[in-house]
């Protein structure tokens, strides 16, 4: 079956009902009308970028150019993580732990992916790479940020109460034990609902892109179940890296709380 080209314009009539929801937004006063418009904006913009950069990648397929793509995404990535955080660790800790949690855990299973299960001749063939690592990075980073995030607000809200445990002589994992727990869970949550609710009550993204393109159903199934383990897993790892990580740094070599450590973003 042969893809239907889409034009501008045809893009151009889906955009103009991004404009009438944000009329509708400053009509009713909710003050999310100008973020949506450069949302918007944004996403037109960076993905036109991105399918030009992504076409002559594809036409070049040089593991040094992938891997640069990859580092700037990794980055691009790590930045919005510590964005995303009310109370950050000071010092570019925030920028650090959320990067390095993402390198562990989305590019070990994207290699592990594509090298044990896809199997492509290279393995790091631009057209599986790429978008695999785009998507691990994208479901890894939002819960790496929601964890981050929970992990340091509610140490910020819950100092007095982990400095008395501190002062009853409990170590410090045990006295922070059960906001690492929560802040875990905040990670993991939306990939375990995504999971829950996906061929019910959603077609996930990648599989409803490959029907449209016209692969099989049931080889789209395959490669979303894939895609989905591989995101879990990835999502997984790394916020149990970024929580662990993250929660050690709020405590010094004697095991005394650094609230000190925490800023609140403006």
């Amino acid at each position: 079956m042969d893809v239907i080209e889409l034009s501008w314009w045809q893009l151009a009539m889906a955009g103009s009902l991004v404009l009438a929801l944000a009329l509708c937004t400053h009509l009713g006063r909710l003050d999310i009308a100008r973020p949506l418009l450069i949302a918007a904006a944004r996403t037109v913009i960076q993905l036109a970028l991105i399918g030009l950069v992504l076409e002559a990648l594809f036409a070049v397929g040089s593991l040094p150019w992938i891997v640069l793509m990859a580092l700037v995404m990794l980055l691009v990535a790590g930045r919005e993580v510590m964005a995303r955080q009310k109370y950050r660790l000071t010092g570019g800790w925030a920028f650090g732990i959320g990067s390095l949690a993402m390198f562990l855990s989305a590019f070990s299973v994207t290699m592990l992916t594509l090298i044990v299960i896809i199997g492509p001749d290279p393995w790091y063939t631009p057209q599986y790479a790429i978008p695999l690592l785009g998507m691990l990075l994208g479901n890894t980073m939002t819960g790496v940020a929601l964890s981050l995030d929970r992990l340091t607000e509610s140490t910020w809200r819950e100092r007095a109460v982990i400095e008395n445990r501190l002062m009853l002589g409990q170590p410090w994992k045990q006295a922070i034990g059960d906001l690492r727990r929560e802040a875990m869970r905040s990670g993991m949550m939306p990939m375990i609902n995504a999971m829950a609710a996906a061929g019910i009550v959603s077609l996930p993204g990648m599989m409803t892109g490959q029907i449209l393109a016209g692969t099989p159903p049931a080889l789209a199934v395959k490669y979303q179940i894939l895609i989905m383990f591989t995101i879990t897993v990835g999502t997984g790892f790394g916020t149990y890296a970024a929580v662990a990580a993250g929660s050690r740094r709020l405590f010094d070599e004697r095991e005394r709380l650094r609230i000190d450590r925490l800023y609140k973003s403006s």
